[in-house]
């Protein structure tokens, strides 16, 4: 299927019912809550095994992918190009796995129904970062804004190290938490990265050498902000606030 074709699909079909899965994703996330207040959990362990890896091979596939043609771009053409360019949802390869990025956000939603079913912690971080990727997404891919091939390559990059530490764990492995840290870490990496993206894509705009639109920018530079904030404040709640107080109880 065209690409051209694919972006209309979405346009006409998809950009509304985002708000509509969003809708159903927060009332599922409210209801199921209450519901599960006097049920005893689920363990679900080997369906959140299957669940994680699943999405692990997946991220790994499109990191590997995007990965290998956003680096080509940037050693043969430059960093500006490498931001500017929108060939990326047009190229060979790269244009499925743009199309598949954007469709995964749908599904990924189901990271919280394990959450609910057994019971563990539900931070605002999680539910919020589900929402408004989506949200955000879905509106960008038919526009083709620029930074889109950095924005994809890292979130794939960072989801194909997350869900394989998930795995890990929902199989039994003990793993170290310094490996949940380096993953905390590189979100926030992450999303430094991307308002740096979203500078670069607004200064070049000026030039009319980038295509995007003031009101995407804006919007994406305060969803990276949020993420920003949010992913230190839970890195200094996890891990820094939690050392200091097993410090203070020895």
């Amino acid at each position: 299927m065209a690409p051209v074709l694919l972006r209309e699909i979405f346009n006409t079909r998809c950009r509304k019912k985002s708000f509509l899965f969003s809708a159903l994703y927060a009332a599922f996330i409210f209801g199921g809550r209450h519901l599960m207040n006097k049920r005893a959990k689920f363990e679900l362990r080997k369906p959140l095994v299957l669940w994680s890896l699943s999405l692990a091979v997946f991220s790994i596939f499109g990191a590997v992918r995007t990965g290998a043609y956003m680096l080509y771009i940037l050693m043969t053409k430059g960093l500006k190009q490498s931001v500017c360019d929108q060939s990326f949802y047009n190229g060979p390869v790269s244009k499925f796995w743009a199309y598949a990025f954007v469709l995964s956000k749908a599904p990924e939603l189901g990271d919280t129904i394990f959450i609910i079913l057994r019971k563990q912690k539900l931070i605002f971080l999680h539910w919020y970062h589900h929402i408004t990727v989506l949200l955000y997404s879905w509106y960008s891919y038919k526009d083709m804004v620029a930074g889109g091939g950095w924005f994809m390559t890292m979130n794939y990059g960072v989801h194909a190290v997350m869900y394989s530490y998930y795995a890990l764990r929902a199989a039994g492995f003990r793993v170290s938490r310094k490996f949940a840290m380096f993953i905390t870490l590189s979100q926030i990496t992450q999303m430094l990265i991307g308002c740096v993206v979203n500078y670069l894509v607004f200064s070049w705009m000026q030039q009319g050498q980038c295509h995007s639109h003031v009101q995407n920018i804006i919007w994406s530079s305060l969803m990276y902000l949020s993420y920003f904030v949010l992913f230190c404040h839970f890195f200094f709640e996890a891990y820094i606030g939690k050392t200091r107080k097993a410090r203070k109880a020895d």
